[in-house]
């Protein structure tokens, strides 16, 4: 066997490897699609696709400059909202909402219309900034019969 042909091989074990772990990653999660609505001009709305993304989640985004409009049409409170828009599995998805929560909300699937991190907390999921301290959080469950804190991060880890 010649040695091309080993680091070949070896090459093409490992590419096997490496798409047995994360193929069926994702479909074994069952991730669904995550469609976000954005402002065009949004960078740390872009940083929040970009957490979504490498948490396995597959994204859709729209940006118009008309982004209340799909706040309004999904029922999202003026106090919960933040901004940028997500729609995953029949659930909203407003704001800096990190991938973890998004996962317990899909796991657990609560009567709720979404989930909501009001404002931009810093040190959330697109709202890092480097010398600054993480804030702590509420993730807010929202839906016809209330709202509750679903859970506590600092930053962008579980409080």
């Amino acid at each position: 066997m010649s040695n091309a042909f080993a680091c070949t091989r070896r090459a093409f074990v490992a590419g096997l490897a490496g798409a047995a772990v994360a193929g069926p990653l994702r479909a074994v999660e069952g991730l669904p699609k995550v469609t976000v609505t954005k402002d065009p001009s949004c960078g740390c709305c872009s940083g929040w696709v970009d957490h979504l993304k490498q948490a396995g989640f597959l994204l859709a985004v729209i940006e118009t400059p008309e982004f209340n409009r799909v706040k309004t049409r999904l029922g999202v409170p003026k106090a919960l909202a933040a901004c940028h828009t997500g729609e995953a599995a029949g659930y909203v998805i407003e704001g800096h909402v990190p991938a973890m929560a998004i996962r317990r909300l899909l796991a657990e699937k609560p009567q709720a219309t979404g989930l909501a991190v009001p404002g931009m907390p810093v040190g959330s999921p697109g709202m890092e900034v480097e010398s600054m301290e993480p804030d702590t959080y509420d993730v807010v469950l929202f839906g016809p019969s209330g709202q509750r804190t679903f859970a506590r991060y600092r930053g962008g880890q579980e409080a």
